[in-house]
């Protein structure tokens, strides 16, 4: 059975896992377009980080970052760090986790959730499991500058 919880990006496995995802990141995008965060911004007040783990062992893991709030606009996050280890792809893991963190996202009160992905064919996967979901091409988001290496999402909730 896979559970899914909150948990530590600090832990060593996670920590592992994340190290993965900085490293594919940096191999398939400019370093100016990689807005993957590491595990100490992964644990900051404003995040919300869990992984899905099967008899202990690490098989993937989301993040929600909730924006700053702006005035008019509604309550939203980002999505961040979603990640699947190797041994664990084609189980449906990110979906599990995505499912999770939007049910999260909505018992929050949140309207809305953005994320930003690449448009290399690496992250093609990434992009077909966030349109299943619901999630749409959306200009870019808080912080965030127009980018070719870049796609922008989101989901009103």
């Amino acid at each position: 059975m896979i559970l899914i919880d909150r948990d530590s990006p600090h832990r060593d496995d996670v920590h592992l896992l994340l190290s993965e995802h900085l490293a594919d990141m940096f191999a398939t995008s400019p370093a100016e377009s990689v807005h993957a965060l590491d595990p100490a911004a992964l644990a900051g007040p404003d995040i919300s980080f869990w992984t899905a783990r099967e008899g202990g062992a690490l098989l993937g893991c989301g993040a929600l970052k909730v924006l700053k709030p702006v005035p008019g606009q509604a309550a939203s996050a980002e999505l961040k760090s979603m990640r699947t280890s190797a041994q664990a792809r084609g189980r449906g893991v990110a979906t599990l986790v995505l499912l999770h963190i939007l049910a999260d996202a909505r018992a929050n009160s949140l309207e809305r959730v953005y994320l930003e992905t690449g448009t290399e064919d690496y992250f093609a996967p990434a992009r077909r499991l966030y349109a299943r979901h619901g999630f749409t091409d959306c200009p870019p988001f808080a912080d965030y500058r127009p980018d070719p290496n870049s796609v922008f999402m989101e989901l009103q909730l």
